[in-house]
């Protein structure tokens, strides 16, 4: 049984004792992982992301065409860059592909704003995602200017069985610490 009394020996083995415990707190702290991945579901559309930190979530109405649509949105900061996902519900195909494009087009407007002489640089590329519907088909943008973060992003929408069509916008804000992190965001995307 250890005893409690204040000799020397033990005062100095305690002390010793605590600068252990207060190093491997230490140690333990440094190992935190900046990006640590977990799975998030996404609305109740069946979507699982994978996000480097823990979720916020919020709604808000946005202008789509002439109509204002409540959409979805989860995500967080992490390692310099912001993860995000929004989602919204159109009633059928043609409204999907309608809404897409107008996301779309509101995306790259605030990217790219008139009259400001812009070295943007944006790549579009048809994109394929497994289950997701082919029209609208899964697109991806990246956007990059000099002295502004890199955004990444990529549109896509899945069939739902009541007929409606989730519709999704994934997005990766500025250069993650990890050049593997927004690859990881974007495949780690699953739908049912």
């Amino acid at each position: 049984m250890p005893s409690w009394s204040s000799s020397p020996t033990s005062s100095a083995s305690l002390a010793a004792c605590a600068w252990r415990v207060l190093a491997a707190a230490a140690l333990l702290a440094a190992c935190s992982p900046t990006f640590n991945w977990r799975e998030v579901p996404i609305a109740d559309a069946g979507l699982t992301a994978l996000l480097p930190c823990k979720a916020d979530r919020a709604d808000r109405a946005v202008p789509l065409g002439a109509e204002s649509v409540k959409v979805d949105m989860a995500g967080c900061d992490a390692g310099g860059a912001t993860f995000a996902i929004a989602h919204a519900y159109a009633n059928g195909p043609a409204q999907a592909e309608a809404w897409l494009a107008a996301w779309r087009t509101a995306t790259r407007a605030q990217l790219v704003k008139p009259g400001e002489s812009s070295d943007m640089q944006l790549a579009e590329t048809p994109e394929t995602l497994q289950r997701a519907t082919a029209t609208p088909a899964p697109l991806r943008l990246e956007a990059r200017k000099q002295g502004a973060p890199t955004v990444q992003i990529l549109w896509f929408a899945q069939s739902q069985k009541d007929g409606t069509v989730a519709l999704y916008q994934a997005t990766v804000l500025g250069t993650p610490a990890s050049a593997e992190a927004s690859k990881t965001f974007f495949e780690g995307l699953r739908l049912p």
